[in-house]
């Protein structure tokens, strides 16, 4: 394979990455959720949060792949030992969601199949370490995150011609939503933190680093890329919407512990609710992988001894998360945790990126970060900083 198809299967590979991180089982409760509580007026909130997520990526990806740093080198360099604060956020968090990764996956496999969910736990734990065992893990991670977003995103689109939501309201309230703006406005900060919070920023730029995409010469590329990553998770997002509000249209409330499973059983029964087991099961084994590989990249800058090992590493994340989810159960209070840490992480990072992207030491002096890019970073800060501090109100629980 020359250079250049090899740069583009790791660009590719990169957007997938990215997306398949960010659609987790959260993704998929908290879509189905709002769906149920706002109907059609929630295409705004997907609309804003998608914008707001364009901008994350695009000034996170193109300071990282510009200066060939990953997020903790970059931080390090902006002020020494940061990087170190900002990898331990993003590990925990990491390692927290991939505990529920896991059981999301055992769920899928239970609701498909019938596996118990034991078992299940097991087995999504094994098929995740399989792919990072094999030969070529890079490639195989590629290939497997395409694979599994685009069983999703098929098997979204068949429940969306069986219900058949009205498109046409989605579509006007997308623009103008009857709910009313101002009461929108905690579902968009949440759906911001669930698409680009924690580890899901640096998914896809990590990849890019770690393919040698990197430096300003790639920089239409690796704008491409990061764009590509968000369009996929919008795709998924949106028909999972529609998916949801063919059925909650017609006078349906969703059972509030597994909204989107009972929004697919409602609106196609039987088979409606195999395929939220296969959307589900696929969501959570492209997270698993996705979690473990970020998580991991965080580290191995400052260990040689990880660099070297990186893999056996990674395999081992995913085996602890695989272990404390079989014996542990839902690990409810710690998910509180999780929610916590991911709210402070995006502000940070943005953050720090936003800064670096100014200090001709890191980016290097011939280049030179727009201004619109810099502004909409900073309003995003501002906001995510916001949904941050509401989320330490959650620490509460931990004490209660």
């Amino acid at each position: 394979m020359d250079k250049k198809q090899s740069n583009k299967g790791a660009l590719l590979g990169a957007a997938f990455l990215m997306a398949t991180s960010a659609i987790g089982p959260g993704f998929l409760t908290q879509t189905a959720k709002f769906t149920g509580d706002y109907q059609a007026s929630f295409g705004f909130v997907i609309l804003i949060s998608i914008l707001l997520s364009v901008i994350v990526q695009l000034n996170v990806w193109r300071v990282l792949c510009v200066t060939g740093l990953r997020g903790q080198d970059v931080a390090n360099k902006l002020l020494p030992g940061l990087g170190y604060v900002v990898a331990a956020l993003v590990v925990l968090g990491g390692l927290v969601f991939n505990i529920g990764n896991v059981g999301g996956a055992a769920l899928g496999f239970n609701t498909l199949v019938g596996i118990p969910v034991e078992a299940g736990c097991i087995l999504a734990g094994a098929i995740s370490i399989v792919v990072f065992l094999m030969k070529n893990a890079m490639n195989a991670m590629d290939t497997i995150t395409k694979i599994l977003g685009g069983i999703m995103i098929v098997v979204i689109f068949v429940v969306i011609i069986i219900v058949n939501p009205p498109v046409g309201q989605a579509l006007k309230e997308t623009f103008l939503p009857s709910t009313g703006y101002t009461k929108l406005f905690p579902a968009i900060l949440t759906l911001l933190g669930g698409t680009v919070g924690g580890y899901i920023t640096f998914s896809g730029a990590h990849r890019l680093i770690d393919a040698g995409i990197t430096g300003k010469e790639n920089l239409k590329e690796i704008n491409k890329s990061s764009v590509m990553g968000m369009l996929i998770a919008s795709i998924v997002r949106v028909f999972l919407f529609l998916a949801v509000l063919g059925v909650v249209v017609k006078g349906v409330v969703l059972n509030p512990d597994n909204p989107a499973a009972d929004a697919f059983k409602q609106g196609a029964g039987e088979i409606g609710y195999r395929f939220f087991g296969l959307v589900l099961l696929c969501a959570a084994v492209s997270s698993i992988i996705g979690a473990a590989y970020t998580s991991v990249s965080f580290l191995k800058t400052f260990s040689k001894t990880i660099q070297k090992n990186e893999k056996w590493v990674i395999t081992g994340f995913i085996a602890l998360s695989t272990l404390i989810m079989t014996v542990i159960g839902k690990p409810a209070t710690l998910m509180v945790l999780a929610g916590a840490l991911n709210g402070l992480i995006l502000p940070i990072t943005l953050g720090v990126c936003l800064l670096a992207s100014q200090k001709k030491r890191i980016v290097g002096e011939d280049y030179r970060h727009p201004v619109w890019l810099l502004v909409l970073g900073v309003v995003v800060v501002v906001l995510s900083a916001y949904l941050g501090i509401t989320s330490l109100s959650g620490l509460s629980q931990l004490f209660a």
